[in-house]
């Protein structure tokens, strides 16, 4: 029987890996693409895509096709457990899959715990296929009556998603719109004053609130209520709390890091499981503790493509080093950006032209592979 290589969704982690199917598939490896989406859409253009700076379809890749166009099978899904014991993968379709060689690309999720009742106009930043919905019904109600939408979280994403909330409602000339962040105690705490005072300040020309009284209790559909009792009226809000790996592993008994992502070794394996490898936000790289951004993910896709190649053929596998700092820009809405590497931060329009031409030459690179 053919050896089977599955790998578990279709993010920055595992592309590398999606454009080389064919040559697994050469080899006589049978290959399985799990995913919940037929498409993958490329976070870092997400808060542009709420905004209204790019299309659906300028920032996704066509996972399906490109899996089936190269002799891989692709399955609708989502991945709920795993026996490792046994290498069968089980999906919430109550299919189950047998594997020789597993790869999980399985993303984060935002927690939702202190929504406490109907989520109506209730969005937490990722997925970002969820950004596309909210954006339609912003468009809405900027246009129906005077609102306030409340973004509940102090770090990047709570920037960009505000930034580009406002952008939206600019565009839109319609009612009077208040953006909030309910930061907690400190907004955007783990960076230095010269990106925070930045971004603050940009925000108070804009009119945008930063409100940082403490952290969020509960959380309803009209209604913030934070840890002192204040309660604040809102229409709409954005869950962008920071992100978690996905639960699959803790859910299967897998080994895990303190966060409950997946632990891996250096060479992006299971520490466990030497057939089960791992890339991107769900994992915890246990020689050295990553933060959750992607370019960690990019950083990996080599090594995982030859690593599950390797694992197959029965070679030396390949070391992951995470290498230097990484540069981090934000977007933050009308073509104004942050951009931040190691010491060195500017902001403006320049900012926001550089991440444009990053983003767009990665996920161009990708689509192209559809063709």
């Amino acid at each position: 029987m053919r050896k089977h290589l599955v790998l578990v969704g279709g993010g920055h982690a595992h592309m590398v890996t999606l454009e080389n199917i064919s040559q697994f598939v050469e080899k006589g490896y049978k290959v399985t693409v799990i995913a919940p989406s037929f498409h993958h859409y490329y976070s870092g253009m997400g808060p542009g895509m709420l905004g209204n700076t790019y299309g659906p379809e300028a920032i996704r890749f066509a996972t399906k096709q490109v899996v089936t166009q190269q002799g891989g099978i692709f399955v609708k899904d989502r991945v709920v457990g795993i026996d490792p014991d046994k290498k069968l993968v089980f999906t919430q379709g109550d299919n189950q899959f047998s594997y020789d060689v597993l790869s999980f690309n399985a993303g984060s999720y935002v927690s939702m715990e202190s929504v406490l009742e109907d989520r109506e106009n209730i969005y937490p930043v990722k997925p970002i296929e969820r950004l596309m919905e909210a954006s339609e019904k912003l468009k809405t109600l900027f246009k129906e009556k005077d609102c306030t939408i409340s973004v509940v979280g102090g770090g990047p994403s709570s920037a960009e998603v505000a930034g580009n909330v406002w952008q939206l409602a600019q565009q839109a000339k319609g009612y009077e719109s208040k953006i909030q962040i309910f930061a907690g105690k400190k907004f955007m705490s783990r960076f230095p004053d010269s990106i925070r005072h930045r971004i603050i300040s940009l925000f108070r020309k804009r009119g945008i609130e930063i409100i940082e009284k403490g952290y969020v209790e509960r959380v309803t559909k009209d209604k913030i209520t934070l840890e002192t009792g204040e309660v604040f009226e809102t229409d709409f809000v954005f869950m962008a709390l920071g992100v978690k790996p996905s639960s699959l592993f803790e859910a299967s008994g897998l080994p895990m890091g303190p966060d409950k992502g997946l632990r891996v070794n250096q060479y992006l394996q299971s520490v466990e499981y030497p057939e089960i490898f791992g890339g991107g936000d769900c994992i915890y790289f246990e020689n050295q503790p990553l933060d959750k951004v992607g370019v960690y993910a990019v950083r990996e896709n080599p090594v995982l493509f030859h690593n599950l190649m390797a694992s197959l053929d029965g070679t030396e596998l390949e070391v992951f080093e995470p290498g230097a700092d990484y540069l981090l820009i934000f977007n933050l809405g009308g073509k104004k950006g942050i951009f931040w590497k190691n010491r060195f931060v500017f902001g403006g329009r320049l900012a926001f032209y550089i991440k444009d031409y990053i983003d767009q030459r990665f996920i161009r690179r990708f689509q192209a592979i559809e063709k």
